[in-house]
């Protein structure tokens, strides 16, 4: 049970708390990096950077405690209900193999069905398949597409394009690629009924058709939570892949979602990223408070949001192989958090989910670092890096990187002073945290995709609100239906102008 007025208390306590200068936190603590690393499923997480101490780390610890948030990570592995305003449990951790034993046997039997589909594709039962279409939107999209384009840029197995956008440009610019004759369609959608997803793959059926293809459907594969609606389209019930309700869009990565990553990486690189992600469920799970990893970036994150009233919070990641990191996180955490009602229906008081906005090292150094160093906001920034070099250029190329990124993190925190010439000075003490990993295999990019996901889930706990519903996507979607339908009668001026313009 949760006690509100203690949770009140200790907000309180944590942000009269003095802030402390970055600069002489390792001064004052001999042992500050022994105590703000930790070192999990091949990733170094380095704290040190970040504003949070000792006194932080015990307050924040406390409130954790008072928020149940033992009982609610243990809830949710337990498959309880805990999405509350849609009345379901949260169990993609079960696509990995850890979680209510039911929903996990019931996962893996999704996976021996997923696993059969793979093979029978390898082996050429659909045609001799060169090009992977998948279309999907939002979660269905996002996850796909970092994996393919983090992982299997040189597997050299199929050309892989995730078209989501309904903008016909998009699908346009995948079908001039490929041959209609040797593509393989993927639609993925929960309820096989999203818009811009069904509209997508209609147009694709179109372009088999028009280019003479004997059985469109018969290369077609849906992934979804409602074969039924998926038979009804057209797509024979042994090429449908489902996953459980329960298993939420911007989580479904791990599930038949997965199949373009499962297609271009081959099954054992799948599963090495569905291991990766069940050592970081395992940790989470299992660590305690002050040496778990995604509490301990919670608390980062609501040190920042909550008592400095930081609106948002940059990733860059320096590793042109992650860059679509950014964008899958802006779905998860802004998703997933940005609310402002807690779970019982009562106002939040202050920031929920910081914006998530970001880029790629050291692209970003030449665009948006001058105000990072220089500028008015105080911005949280996450950097994340590579050990090992994903090219086999000159080690030169990797070396630099590395240290671009490094010379980041440590010149946000020094800053330097000049009085003579205050456009040049840096005022410094800017927080930073740093992610490296040694390698980019799947094991890593599962372990750290799990980490995002559960430091999501932990934010969520510790703000009291519910993670797992996302009804402010909706009213957007009402009102185009709506204008579809109806046309531009009803809205506001400026609305119903922009419509017939544009429209007609």
């Amino acid at each position: 049970m949760t006690d509100p007025a203690r949770i009140a208390d200790l907000w309180h306590e944590i942000k009269s708390i003095v802030v402390p200068d970055l600069r002489g936190l390792f001064e004052e603590d001999a042992d500050r990096l022994g105590k703000q690393v930790i070192e999990e499923s091949g990733l170094r997480f380095d704290f040190s950077k970040t504003h949070l101490t000792d006194g932080y780390l015990a307050a924040f610890e406390e409130l954790a405690q008072a928020v149940d948030f033992n009982g609610k990570r243990a809830a949710m592995f337990a498959g309880e209900t805990i999405n509350v305003t849609e009345g379901r449990a949260v169990e993609h951790t079960a696509e990995r193999g850890e979680g209510r034993a039911e929903s996990v046997a019931a996962a893996h039997e999704h996976k021996l069905r997923m696993r059969t589909l793979v093979e029978v594709i390898e082996a050429g039962a659909l045609g001799e398949i060169k090009h992977v279409l998948h279309v999907g939107i939002g979660g269905s999209a996002l996850g796909p597409d970092l994996l393919v384009d983090a992982l299997a840029r040189d597997a050299g197995r199929y050309d892989v394009a995730i078209v989501s956008n309904v903008d016909g440009v998009a699908l346009e610019a995948a079908m001039a690629r490929f041959d209609p004759h040797a593509t393989l369609l993927i639609v993925a959608s929960k309820t096989f009924t999203t818009t811009e997803t069904m509209l997508n793959a209609a147009s694709a059926i179109e372009w088999m058709q028009e280019a003479g293809v004997d059985d469109p459907y018969g290369q077609v594969i849906a992934l979804t939570a409602a074969p039924d609606k998926a038979i009804e389209w057209g797509i024979d019930e042994t090429r449908i892949l489902g996953f459980s309700e329960s298993v939420g869009g911007r989580y479904s990565l791990w599930s038949s979602i997965g199949l373009p990553a499962a297609l271009a990486l081959g099954w054992d690189g799948f599963e090495a990223l569905l291991e990766g992600a069940a050592a970081m469920d395992r940790h989470f799970r299992n660590a305690p408070l002050r040496e778990n990893v995604p509490l301990r970036a919670a608390f980062v994150d609501q040190l920042y949001s909550r008592c400095l009233a930081c609106q948002t919070r940059a990733v860059f990641a320096y590793d042109e192989r992650l860059r679509l990191l950014p964008s899958y996180l802006q779905q998860l955490e802004m998703e997933s958090n940005g609310k402002s009602v807690k779970a019982d229906g009562t106002p939040v008081y202050g920031h929920t989910a910081a914006i998530t906005w970001g880029g790629v090292g050291t692209d970003a150094q030449h665009a948006v670092f001058q105000l990072l160093h220089q500028g008015t906001h105080i911005v949280p920034v996450e950097f994340i890096a590579v050990t090992e070099a994903g090219d086999a250029l000159d080690p030169a190329h990797h070396q630099t990187l590395l240290v671009n990124c490094f010379a980041q993190g440590a010149a946000l925190m020094q800053g330097r002073e000049n009085a003579a010439d205050p456009a040049r000075a840096y005022p410094g003490n800017r927080p930073s945290t740093t992610i490296l990993i040694d390698a980019l295999t799947p094991h890593a990019l599962g372990a750290l995709i799990a980490f995002y996901e559960h430091r999501t889930f932990a934010n969520g706990i510790l703000l009291q609100i519910n993670s797992f519903d996302q009804f402010g996507v909706e009213l957007g979607k009402e009102i185009a239906r709506s204008i579809e339908r109806d046309g531009a009668n009803g809205f506001d001026p400026s609305t119903m102008a922009l419509i017939e313009l544009a429209l007609g």
